[in-house]
């Protein structure tokens, strides 16, 4: 993965933790009101436009098993999921069973070790990354 990829995960992350806290919601709300209102909300950076989501999401118990789906937003393919705040990761296991752009899967199970929180799941496409958070409740 490139530095550019991980600023760009990182800025990502972070704009959907403050979406998640509240803190630009008046903003994501306006825009929402202008998308319906007939103009389009812009696209996401190039090197961000992976789309990725979690199942279950939240989850509810270590070592569960949660799969891994979206697309790549016009990147090659599924190369790599990151699950990772500093030195742990919050998957293991992880096997990505489809790789395909328009539409991967992959799977994965929890930490045994987890606790309560929210933590990142990053994809990278190859050319094109994408982040959401996963909350545990275990």
């Amino acid at each position: 993965m490139t530095k550019r990829m991980l600023t760009v995960i990182a800025a990502v992350a972070l704009a959907v933790g403050t979406l998640g806290s509240g803190g630009i919601g008046a903003s994501a709300a306006t825009q929402a009101g202008q998308a319906e209102a007939g103009t389009a909300a812009p696209k996401p950076p190039k090197g961000a436009r992976a789309v990725v989501r979690i199942s279950p999401n939240p989850t509810t118990r270590r070592g569960q098993e949660v799969t891994i789906t979206g697309n790549c937003g016009g990147g090659r393919k599924l190369t790599a999921v990151i699950a990772q705040i500093g030195p742990r990761s919050v998957l293991r296991n992880i096997r990505i069973l489809k790789d395909d752009p328009r539409g991967f899967v992959a799977k994965a199970n929890l930490d045994s070790k987890i606790g309560n929180g929210v933590g990142p799941i990053m994809v990278d496409c190859g050319g094109e990354a994408g982040v959401t958070l996963l909350v545990t409740h275990v």
